[in-house]
C-alpha cells in the first residue's frame, strides 16, 4: 500500500468520510483487525479496508486528528502491524507526518494561549485535538519528544485563564462555542467535562502516560488541578455520584443523572478519574471513582436512558469501560458480575444503522466481542477511547 499525506486542493466530502475512523471503513478495519488477531479473519481482508481509506491522499490539514485522516490511518495500521513488520514502511511514512503536523498544532495552541484567548474542542480534544494525537503518540512514540510537549501543553492548558475585567479566572480548558454548536460563539461559552470533548480526555491521557513513566514537569500537578475541579461538580444523592456533562457562567447540565454513556456519562469520567488515582498513588480518588461508577451499574434509571449499542452513546461503550475498570480496581469482581446483566441490555438494544466505529455496527461488535467477563481484546483497539 502507498501512502500518500498530500492534501487534494479541495477535500471532497466522500474522502472525508473514508478517512474517518468515527463512520468510514477504517473504523471497520478495526473489528477486521481483531478478527485477524483472533484468528478468526484474515489480514486480506483487514488489508481490502484499509486499502478502501487510503485510495485518496491522506487528509493533513487543521481538521485532522485521530479520527480523521493521516493520524487515523496511523492509528489503525499500528493495530494491524502489532508486533510483526506489517505495513513498516507506510507507518514510517505516518510517524513523520504525525509528528510535523502535532508539532504544527502544539504551535498554534502556546500561540492562542500567550494571547489570552479561550480554547475550542479542535485544539484540545480527544477527536480532533491534541489529546488524541498525544494518544497515539503514546503508542507509536512514547519515548519522544513530541509527546513530553503534548503532555506539557495540557499542563498549561489546565492552568487559569483570566475571565475578563472582573479579574476572575475560567478554567483553561473553557471553549468560546457551545457544546452542539461548534461553528458559532456561544454566549459564555462553557467547559466541558467529557472523555470526547472535554477536560476528562486530557486527564486520562496524563494518567496513562504517568502510570507508563512517561512525565513532564507539572503533570502531577496538573492532574490534581482537573480532579479538583470535577469535586467541585460533582454531585451525590440516592441514585448515586454523578458529574455534569458541562458547566457555563450560570450552571452545571444537566441537573440529575443522565445516560451512563462512555463519551458524557460517568462510567468515561469515572474511568478517567480511577487512572488519575492510580497515576498519583490517591487511593482515596481510585475508590470514589470505582464506587461512582458502581451506583451506575447498580442504576436502572441511569440504565434505562441508554439507547442503542454504540460504542459512544450506548451499552457497547458501558461494557468496554466496565472491563477496562475491573482488572484495575480494588475488587475486580464488583464489576465483571454486572456484564451478564450488561451483555443482555447489549442484545435487547435496537442494532446499528450504520457500519461505522463509534456508533455503528463495527464498534458494536468489538464491544461485544470480548464481553465475557475474563477476556480481554486481542488488540488494544479502545487506545482511542483514552480506556488503556
Amino acid at each position: 500500500m502507498t501512502i500518500s499525506a498530500t492534501v487534494p486542493p479541495a477535500v471532497k466530502p466522500d474522502i472525508i468520510g473514508r478517512q474517518s475512523l468515527s463512520q468510514g471503513p477504517l473504523g471497520t478495519a478495526l473489528l477486521h483487525i481483531e478478527r485477524a488477531h483472533r484468528d478468526t479473519g484474515t489480514w486480506q481482508t483487514v488489508h481490502r479496508w484499509l486499502s478502501a481509506a487510503a485510495d485518496r491522499p491522506l487528509i493533513d490539514g487543521s481538521a485532522t486528528g485521530l479520527f480523521l485522516g493521516a493520524p487515523a490511518m496511523a492509528y489503525a495500521m499500528h493495530l494491524a502491524a502489532a508486533d510483526s513488520d506489517r505495513y513498516a514502511g507506510a507507518l514510517r511514512t505516518l510517524d513523520s507526518v504525525v509528528a510535523v503536523h502535532t508539532q504544527r498544532r502544539l504551535d498554534a495552541a502556546h500561540a492562542r494561549i500567550g494571547r489570552g484567548e479561550q480554547t475550542s474542542f479542535a485544539e484540545y480534544d480527544l477527536l480532533r485535538g491534541l489529546t488524541g494525537l498525544g494518544a497515539l503518540l503514546l503508542r507509536r512514540a512514547p519515548h519522544g519528544d513530541v509527546l513530553k510537549e503534548v503532555l506539557s501543553y495540557l499542563v498549561r492548558l489546565t492552568e487559569p485563564l483570566p475571565s475578563g475585567p472582573g479579574g476572575g479566572t475560567l478554567p483553561g480548558w473553557w471553549v468560546w462555542h457551545g457544546p452542539t454548536g461548534l461553528a458559532a460563539p456561544a454566549p459564555g461559552g462553557h467547559a466541558n467535562v467529557g472523555v470526547a470533548h472535554g477536560i476528562s480526555g486530557p486527564l486520562a491521557l496524563l494518567a496513562l502516560a504517568g502510570r507508563r513513566g512517561i512525565t513532564v514537569d507539572g503533570q502531577d500537578d496538573a492532574m490534581r488541578r482537573i480532579c479538583r475541579w470535577l469535586d467541585g461538580i460533582r454531585q451525590t444523592n440516592h441514585h448515586g455520584t454523578w458529574w455534569a456533562r458541562w458547566v457555563t457562567e450560570k450552571a452545571a447540565v444537566p441537573r440529575g443523572p443522565a445516560a451512563p454513556s462512555w463519551c458524557y456519562g460517568t462510567p468515561g469520567v469515572a474511568r478517567a478519574q480511577q487512572l488519575a488515582g492510580i497515576a498519583l498513588g490517591d487511593r482515596a480518588r481510585q475508590r470514589m471513582a470505582e464506587r461512582a461508577l458502581l451506583y451506575c451499574l447498580a442504576d436502572s434509571v441511569q440504565l434505562n436512558h441508554l439507547a442503542g449499542r454504540g460504542l459512544c452513546h450506548g451499552v457497547g461503550g458501558l461494557m468496554r469501560v466496565v472491563q477496562r475498570v475491573a482488572p484495575d480496581s480494588e475488587t475486580p469482581t464488583a464489576f465483571t458480575a454486572h456484564l451478564p446483566q450488561l451483555r443482555e441490555r447489549f442484545l435487547a438494544a435496537d442494532p446499528p444503522r450504520d457500519a461505522g466505529f463509534l456508533d455503528g455496527s463495527a464498534g458494536s461488535a468489538l464491544a461485544f466481542y470480548s464481553a465475557e467477563a475474563d477476556e480481554l481484546p486481542a488488540c488494544d483497539w479502545d487506545v482511542c477511547l483514552l480506556l488503556v
